[in-house]
Formats: C-alpha cells, structure tokens, sequence
C-alpha cells in the first residue's frame, strides 16, 4: 500500500514537472521562444515550418515594385516612340500641304532702301517675317510694324535661336522709292529691311503671296490710301511660307508660334 502511495505520487510531482516544463521559456538561436498561449504556438509554428518572416515579406515587395516601374518604364518609352513618329508624320504632312498652297513659292527682284537690287535667293538660309504695306499708311503699318520689330528683338534675347530677318515690301511703288522707304525704316527695327521697285516688279512680289493692294480715290492734294492685305508672313529658311499673323496675335503669341516653327522645323 505505501508503494502505491509513492508510485502515484510520483506520477503527481511529474505531470506536475511537465507542466511546468512546458510554462518555461526555450531558447533557440540566441531567441526565446515561449512555447505556451496561441501567440505562442503560432510562432512556435512559423518556426518549426520554416515559413517566411518580415525580410522574406520585404523582400516580395521591393521585388513587386522593381517589376511595376520596370513594366511602367516600358510602356512609356513606347507611348513616347509612337508620339514621336505621330509629331513627324503630322510635319510632313505639313510641309506638303504647304507646298500645295503654292504661296511665297516665287521670286522677287526689288530694290532695298540702299538703292542695292535684292532677290528672295538673297534670304534662302534665313528665317524672314515679310510685311507688305506702305510708308503713308496713317497707323496700321506703324502699329505692325512696331509689333513685329517687337518680336524680333524678343526672338534675338534668346541666344539659341537664330537671327530673323524682317522685311518690309511697298504697295505703294508710286511714292515709296528708295529715300522714301530710307527714311521710313529707320523707325522701326535696325535690321529691317525695304524694298521697292516698278509697279510691276511690286505687283509681281505681292501676287506670289496673294496679297491684295487698292489704291483710293485721290484727295484734293493728291494723296490718298492703300487697301491692302494685313498680315504678316513667317518664311521659312528653304524660302517656304510657313505660317501667317494678323492683327489679332499679340506679340507674345507671336514669339512663341515662330520659337516652335523653329524647334520643329525639318529642313526639306
């Protein structure tokens, strides 16, 4: 009987060893590790499976975000190949349409306001802005003049750019000879140029731009005004008309319209 009482009691002091035991913290690799709880076991789990931890975690993401720029990367360089081939395409369409218009496509012969005789071959290689109009021309003239004057000297502020050419053509060959447009020009900007010539040498260089010139009725002192077409043309370095302006384009609108006929153009 009293070896049952100490063989039972010593199955008590076991379990009650065990139990203990399995209260206790266990160390492995350096971490403790408590074997009790559902946290516990959870992490007693993760360790015994070999799952993955935080590192594996961050290094999954870091992966996901490589693949998506890599992927976003791509995408993009190929909306830009294909915008690109877009913008060329869109030029040359350009370019032929200009060449249809047919307009600037001639040649002049006229005289400058220093009395020296002056073709359009003398421009080719330059980018020119041609006004036609005529030195008694009360305020419209002026005020166009004035304004692409303006514009050339906001283009020659930009030392990327090349230097453009202003023109200045009669529609008046009848009073506007050379010391006439000598005196005139001086005005307006110092590289402007003027030409003059006959009445048919005049006529002949308007026409290739389709301009339209009316003489008025004559007052009592003779003078009188000229209808005539207001614009001004942008020409290209080939000696292609490429854009025009009317009264409306302020000067800033102008600057930036030739600034991005300059960067865009293709040579032909």
């Amino acid at each position: 009987m009293l070896v049952l009482r100490c063989i039972m009691g010593d199955l008590r002091g076991g379990g009650r060893l065990l139990r203990s035991l399995h209260r206790m913290p266990v160390f492995s690799e350096g971490r403790q590790v408590q074997l009790s709880g559902p946290r516990s076991q959870r992490t007693h789990a993760r360790l015994m499976s070999g799952g993955p931890g935080p590192s594996s975690a961050g290094l999954k993401l870091r992966v996901r975000v490589l693949i998506t720029l890599l992927f976003g990367g791509g995408l993009l360089s190929a909306w830009w190949f294909v915008h690109m081939e877009k913008q060329q395409k869109l030029q040359q369409q350009r370019l032929e349409q200009l060449r249809q218009v047919a307009l600037g496509q001639g040649t002049f012969s006229l005289l400058d306001h220093r009395g020296q005789r002056r073709t359009k071959q003398d421009f080719v290689g330059r980018w020119v802005l041609l006004y036609f109009g005529f030195t008694h021309c009360p305020d419209i003239c002026p005020d166009e003049l004035d304004k692409m004057s303006a514009v050339v000297s906001a283009l020659d502020n930009n030392a990327s750019l090349p230097q453009v050419q202003p023109l200045f053509i009669t529609v008046d060959p009848e009073r506007d000879d050379v010391p006439a447009l000598a005196r005139y020009v001086k005005d307006f900007h110092p590289r402007l140029i003027g030409l003059t010539g006959t009445p048919e040498e005049v006529k002949h260089a308007g026409r290739d731009y389709r301009v339209y010139a009316s003489p008025g009725p004559k007052d009592e002192d003779g003078d009188y005004i000229v209808d005539h077409t207001i614009l001004i043309y942008l020409v290209s370095p080939d000696g292609l008309f490429l854009d025009y302006y009317n009264r409306m384009k302020s000067q800033e609108q102008i600057v930036e319209s030739i600034q991005n006929h300059i960067k865009n153009h293709v040579t032909l």
